[in-house]
């Protein structure tokens, strides 16, 4: 439905037939559509929703609009809609709210209070911030009868119900999958069909730490332990995903020397993004004065070989591409657990022969090039063999220069505890271009007599 059909039957007053709709509607089309409204109509339109999906439709919202809603809302509505969200939804919400709109949510959280208040009080990157405590537990003498009851009285209180957790005196036993309680007989135990090594994490495990978890062992939720290896709750795959996501959008930010924004962009005014970007380019601007410094110093050697200058674009480019290349590969291997700063001796030896054979390979590239193209069918002045040996040259040594550099610096930062994007394409290319004018320099210096 488009949001001129919805805007005149706001005008006709065609409240059935806007309910009519919503009832047929996904939650998450709906979240999709009410921002799309003024602020009255769009708290008109919620009220309209069912109220099995008004819950829904409210944690898929963003944060502006939770917010006016929760504004316009009466006690009873939000009352209403705080019963029917998840503890960890509820959560997510109240972490992004201003102060007054927190407090009259936790005022109309009734029960939910306390455990809302324990979960925000955890590290915000932590496990402990993501879990929810509304899940299914099993005592371990109970029967896999006796299991399918409980499920079916509280699993609509559950986030899940696809795994059910054995817990006796608050210690985790072992799990249940839904599978083994729908395929075994009733008057089996459950303590002979549980796992009982689960994968486990504690409430101060990193949440990316978590997020990797889930993909390394492909589970639905994963039991959140405390320092006495009580349960305290569990971790689902949706807020996994969420946590990768974001990083991964945090780490595309810091790649691209941008300091990390929650914002949308159409939703980010120019004062906020010049804010999040002129950092990086002050800093990338300041280090880059090194590359003028060489240049400068440089400066009576060019001018008794000119030609050299044009060469200077190509190799520093060539030089930041390659460490680039290096160090995204890098970061990908850190971020997904692949790479640990333990194997930076690995890591550096396997870029060692990839940077030879890319160094080579460009490097006979450049030479034919310069001397076919820029010599022959040019005629551009100064090219000879000399200099295009000087260039082919230091266009290898500068890629293996940039890929060294490109994979130890991630595995550095990792080791200082930084977020190893921070050391992407921007700041790797500015040591590089550093690195490649030096290169330079040294070798027609060390082959061309003029330069001696």
């Amino acid at each position: 439905m488009t949001r001129e059909v919805f805007e005149r039957l706001l005008e006709e007053k065609q409240y059935k037939a806007i309910k009519s709709i919503f009832d047929t509607m996904n939650p998450v089309d709906i979240a999709n559509l009410l921002p799309e409204f003024e602020e009255k109509q769009m708290v008109l339109l919620f009220r309209l929703i069912p109220k099995e999906s008004a819950a829904m439709v409210f944690t898929y919202l963003d944060a502006e609009q939770d917010q006016v809603l929760v504004e316009a809302f009466t006690d009873s509505e939000l009352k209403n809609i705080m019963d029917d969200m998840f503890i960890d939804d509820t959560v997510d919400i109240i972490e992004e709210m201003p102060a007054n709109v927190v407090e009259k949510m936790l005022l109309a959280a009734g029960d939910k209070r306390n455990a809302i208040n324990i979960i925000l009080n955890y590290p915000e990157d932590t496990a402990g911030s993501l879990m929810t405590i509304e899940y299914i537990s099993l005592h371990p003498a109970m029967t896999i009868g006796d299991a399918l009851k409980k499920i079916k009285s509280k699993g609509e209180y559950s986030v899940t119900v696809n795994t059910c957790y054995v817990i006796e005196k608050h210690k985790l036993l072992g799990t249940v999958s839904a599978m083994d309680l729908l395929t075994c007989d009733d008057d089996e135990l459950i303590t002979d069909v549980m796992d009982d090594n689960p994968i486990t994490v504690t409430t101060g495990t990193d949440k990316e730490e978590v997020a990797q978890l889930f993909n390394k062992y492909d589970v639905l939720t994963i039991p959140v332990l405390d320092k006495e290896q009580c349960i305290v709750g569990i971790v689902t795959v949706d807020d996994a995903i969420d946590v990768i996501q974001e990083e991964a959008e945090e780490d595309f930010q810091k790649m691209a020397a941008i300091a990390p924004n929650d914002k949308p962009y159409l939703k980010t005014s120019v004062w906020d993004l010049w804010k999040v970007r002129i950092p990086w380019l002050l800093l990338l601007m300041l280090s880059a004065t090194f590359t003028g410094i060489i240049i400068s110093s440089f400066e009576d050697a060019l001018s008794k070989v000119v030609i050299l200058t044009a060469y200077i674009p190509m190799l520093m480019g060539t030089g930041g591409n390659s460490g680039s290349q290096a160090s995204v590969t890098v970061i990908r291997g850190l971020s997904l657990g692949e790479v640990e700063a333990k194997d930076v001796l690995k890591v550096m030896w396997k870029e060692v022969r990839v940077s030879i054979l890319c160094g080579v390979s460009l490097a006979i590239a450049c030479f034919a090039k310069m001397m076919l193209i820029d010599r022959m069918l040019l005629h551009t002045d100064g090219v000879d063999q000399l200099v295009a040996l000087v260039v082919a040259l230091t266009l290898c040594a500068t890629v293996i220069c940039a890929k060294i550099i490109g994979c130890v610096l991630p595995i550095v930062a990792k080791i200082l505890k930084l977020d190893p994007a921070v050391m992407a394409s921007p700041f790797i290319t500015t040591i590089v271009d550093a690195v490649s004018l030096l290169v330079y320099f040294g070798v027609a210096q060390s082959m061309i007599p003029a330069l001696g």
